[in-house]
């Protein structure tokens, strides 16, 4: 990240944008999925002529040196990364800007910025890395405030102390995912959490959204990586105790992780770190049966094997981004502590009992670096890491590249993925939207898979945004109906409330009311997210 500039409309770094042959070659795949699809190109308009106003507030004199009230770092803290928020600001609708983004260097900032702004009815944002796609950083607060700080966090980037003999770290939640990793690495630990977003999300992020890493079984939640919180309430400070586990009462961590800076602010964390691993395995296998690839993950979630990596591509996904013509199995074991080729040739045995075929053999190492890796595989975590540079580069081409993700048991899959299916195609066709809907599981368990759905459809431009939130709609209702989750790692924001609202009991929501009015009971933290503040019910 060093030496690049980020974007202040879409994903990542400027330099690294889609362009060149690439944006050619994505072009002419896009073309084969969906021939006649408009593939013009749409820049992002220029800073200036969003007409974005002067700051309604002014931080007090002690807080000034935080505070920015440029438009370019105020236009970039105003939405996340999702589909729709990147369309809005190559069209110049970014209606809601905060009026300062304000970036603590300390604990004591904090309690100041809170301080200040629960005395001046100001509504505040926590703010990491910025790259959530539910409209969770959003300045959408409603007209009852008389201002929104978007509060940054990302200058509290450190490793303050290494416990070895309890393999745990406290750390500042700001720092992002590399970052994190860089002051890991000297002393052989690593947190093994890597998020499609991880170079540009933050620890406090992936705690307030209760986030999922990369790897498809066992500790891939942040849940599992937290040992104790230290959050800022505008009521206090809350501090939790360092305990490998607990039976004692409601954890008080498990308020805070999922909370989305709506009850407080996180500002550290104890995390469990691991040792980096050392020997690996990993490949790919085709199936020319999709559903029997279905049933061979099932059988490895339940096996007790817990591969690292175990993302079952659909035919459509494995086409689009992984150039395989059957469904893809991209199976992965990796270990600190032994070889594994033996869990490696037992999940393929289980693979080939239900008609998996491996098109090259599987690759082992024994390093300390990243394993060396080829074929569909190799070709489907390159194009991971691109994903969101090519939404951001179809998006400015007219086209609705968008995913959902949920989580379901395994006897509701078949029928969750053809309600979803159909709810999709046919929302499509409502909007004049012609495309394809893919499937992944990004993690599986042994009661059930994380589905992953993937939208490809040729909008009109000018409309896409529209388009795309009756598709939302209408596969949202269809999870929710299925028995799913609306969500499974991507949090609840502003845009899943309505549906977050349906999921979870209605005495539930009571208890969290509660226990928003203690924490915060001027309502200023992120309101609209995860549950509202008296005052605007």
């Amino acid at each position: 990240m060093r030496g690049k500039t980020r974007s202040w409309w879409g994903w990542g770094n400027i330099e690294d944008a889609v362009a060149g042959p690439e944006r050619e070659e994505l072009s002419r795949r896009t073309a084969e999925v969906l021939p006649g699809a408009d593939l013009t190109v749409h820049e992002a308009p220029p800073v200036e002529s969003f007409g974005v106003g002067a700051s309604r507030v002014q931080a007090p004199q002690a807080l000034a040196p935080l505070v920015s009230q440029d438009v370019r770092d105020r236009l970039a803290h105003s939405h996340g990364q999702a589909f729709r928020d990147v369309v809005r600001a190559l069209l110049g609708k970014l209606s809601d800007v905060p009026d300062l983004v304000v970036r603590p260097t300390s604990e004591a900032d904090v309690v100041h910025v809170l301080d200040w702004c629960t005395d001046a009815n100001i509504a505040v944002i926590p703010f990491g890395g910025g790259s959530s796609v539910v409209g969770g950083v959003e300045p959408r607060v409603g007209c009852g405030y008389s201002g929104v700080v978007s509060l940054d966090l990302t200058s509290m980037n450190h490793v303050l102390e290494v416990d070895s003999t309890s393999r745990a770290a406290l750390v500042q939640a700001g720092v992002l995912g590399p970052h994190l990793e860089e002051q890991l690495r000297p002393q052989g630990y690593t947190l093994r959490f890597f998020p499609q977003s991880f170079e540009f999300s933050s620890l406090g992020g992936w705690l307030a959204t209760r986030a999922g890493g990369h790897f498809a079984t066992q500790l891939t939640h942040i849940d599992d990586l937290t040992e104790s919180l230290r959050v800022v309430t505008p009521a206090g400070v809350i501090e939790t105790r360092r305990l490998p586990g607990s039976g004692a009462g409601p954890s008080p961590d498990r308020l805070f992780l999922g909370s989305e800076g709506s009850l407080g602010v996180i500002t550290q964390a104890w995390v469990r770190l691991q040792d980096r691993p050392r020997w690996r395995a990993g490949a790919s296998v085709g199936f020319a049966d999709y559903d029997a690839g279905v049933q061979a993950v099932r059988a490895l979630s339940q096996s007790g094997l817990h591969p690292a990596n175990c993302r079952l591509l659909d035919p459509m996904e494995a086409l689009i981004n992984a150039g395989s013509s059957t469904a893809v199995l991209v199976l992965g074991f990796e270990s600190a502590d032994h070889p594994v080729t033996a869990w490696m040739e037992r999940a393929l045995e289980l693979c080939r009992d239900h008609g998996g075929v491996l098109p090259e053999p599987p690759r082992y190492t024994d390093t300390a670096d990243q394993a060396a890796r080829s074929g569909a595989a190799d070709t489907w975590r390159s194009s991971f890491v691109r994903m969101p540079y090519r939404r951001d580069a179809l998006a400015a081409q007219g086209m609705i590249v968008e995913t959902f993700e949920t989580a379901c048991t395994w006897d509701r899959f078949d029928s969750l993925r053809a309600a979803v299916n159909a709810a999709a195609e046919d929302a499509m066709h409502q909007v004049g939207a012609t495309g394809v809907v893919t499937c992944r599981f990004s993690h599986v368990y042994p009661d059930g898979p994380a589905p992953y759905f993937g939208i490809y459809a040729a909008g009109g431009w000018g409309k896409t945004v529209e388009q795309w939130d009756e598709i939302k709609a209408a596969v949202s209702e269809a999870l929710i109906a299925g028995g799913a989750t609306i969500t499974h790692h991507h949090a609840v924001g502003r845009d899943h409330r309505p549906w977050y609202d349906q999921q979870r009991p209605d005495l539930f929501a009571s208890a969290l009311q509660a226990g928003k009015a203690a924490l915060d009971p001027a309502g200023i933290l992120n309101p609209g997210v995860v549950i509202d503040p008296l005052r605007n019910r």
